[in-house]
């Protein structure tokens, strides 16, 4: 990787700042046009990148916890909180502003590391511990886990739900934030919220829903 002051740049570039629909409280980078974004990152590394990036976009499910760890404080004040799959930070950047005393962002993207790091700065919090991979690691130590929009495919949905049922197991509460994808074991979990929230990729608006795992 190049440089982070350079990485910083990069993506400051080739995102605008923008307040998503549902929590305008936060600044957040997002990239106007994602196609451009993504050759601009293969100009950079000299290779298409392996998976689109995520951390350019202000997700439906992320949204919606950030919006719920906003109206609902008490869930992360003075707790320490692991944002899993972190992408732009938003939900990271959501539970430092609700009080949380420590907030770690698992983003395996470097640029997404940058972004997080750039968007925290950005709203006055942090900086936060970002790390990366931690799904093949034991359950996490800390109170609360917050993932929004992990459940994207079958492949993941396999890697994240036994790792968040780990982490129920030890007694981490865990949210999860999704806008009603089919890999998402609705059936065990529990509704504490649910938000009407624009798409990231059209005009539609879609249910997303905010499960706690029992």
């Amino acid at each position: 990787m190049p440089p982070a002051r350079s990485v910083e740049a990069f993506v400051r570039a080739h995102t605008r700042a923008v307040r998503p629909a549902l929590v305008p409280e936060v600044t957040l980078l997002v990239a106007s046009d994602v196609v451009a974004l993504w050759e601009a990152l293969e100009g950079r590394t000299g290779q298409a990148p392996s998976e689109p990036p995520f951390w350019a976009a202000a997700w439906p499910g992320g949204q919606a916890l950030a919006r719920y760890v906003l109206d609902v404080p008490g869930l992360v004040a003075g707790r320490s909180v692991l944002d899993l799959g972190s992408g732009s930070g938003l939900v990271a950047v959501a539970a430092a502003l609700a009080g949380a005393r420590r907030v770690v962002a698992s983003e395996i993207d470097p640029f997404g590391a940058t972004a997080v790091g750039v968007n925290a700065a950005d709203n006055g919090v942090g900086p936060f511990e970002v790390v990366g991979d931690v799904l093949d690691s034991g359950p996490p130590d800390v109170d609360v886990v917050l993932a929004g929009d992990v459940c994207y495919d079958r492949a993941m949905s396999e890697r994240v739900l036994p790792y968040l049922d780990a982490a129920r197991a030890r007694g981490t509460e865990v949210l999860l934030g999704d806008p009603g994808r089919p890999y998402v074991p609705q059936a065990r979990l529990t509704a504490v919220a649910a938000f009407d929230v624009p798409d990231t990729e059209g005009p539609q608006v879609r249910r997303t829903t905010v499960w706690r795992l029992p």
